[in-house]
């Protein structure tokens, strides 16, 4: 039975997100933003961010909110949506997209749907918006029997692709999905991003 998006109880121009954090490297090419929505129905095993499933409101977050946010650390090149899955938000991360793309900014996004799934009618809503938006796109299920360990590979399993909408980026496609970033924040907590990345308080 094909996976269709699922009706998300949050304010129109919101998100729910998992987390979110600045300059992180290991997470499309140069210094970036990260936005893990709340919420995937595939449920793969051996995903690395289990937490994510749940559709269930965790951090709800204006566009105008999340914009600054992203817009207000110097040091940011782009941003990427990960998850979760972002195209079950599709359409309020296609606003988000376009209104840092206006300041330069490149826009990265991952997704357990193909390039394909999202191009038909049955997609989640505001899919096609977003795709317009992006100039990377990670897509396919992540796979645990076809996993990549290895340092030369920006996708974690075989069947993933790295699809450059920006040929202008086309040749920093140099991250590794087994290279891992641990950012520390104020209150205590710690966030490990990258291979089987997640976020744990301490």
């Amino acid at each position: 039975m094909p996976m269709t998006e699922r009706s998300i109880n949050i304010p129109p121009n919101h998100l729910n997100i998992m987390g979110y954090v600045n300059r992180s490297e290991v997470n499309g090419p140069g210094r970036r933003a990260v936005v893990w929505v709340q919420g995937c129905l595939r449920q793969c095993p051996g995903c690395f961010n289990p937490d994510s499933w749940s559709v269930e409101p965790n951090q709800i977050v204006s566009i105008d909110e999340l914009v600054k946010r992203i817009l207000d650390e110097p040091e940011n090149e782009g941003v990427t949506f990960s998850g979760g899955e972002p195209f079950l938000q599709a359409s309020t991360l296609a606003e988000v997209a376009k209104r840092v793309k206006v300041h330069g900014l490149n826009v990265m996004s991952f997704s357990g749907f193909t390039l394909a799934d999202l191009s038909k009618e049955s997609a989640p809503a505001g899919s096609q918006a977003l795709l317009e938006q992006l100039d990377i796109l990670i897509d396919g299920p992540y796979v645990e029997s076809l996993a990549i360990h290895q340092p030369t590979s920006p996708v974690s399993s075989r069947n993933q692709q790295v699809r450059v909408f920006n040929s202008a980026l086309a040749d920093q496609i140099t991250w590794a999905s087994d290279q891992i970033e641990v950012h520390v924040f104020k209150d205590g907590s710690r966030l490990i991003t990258g291979y089987r990345g997640y976020s744990e308080t301490v």
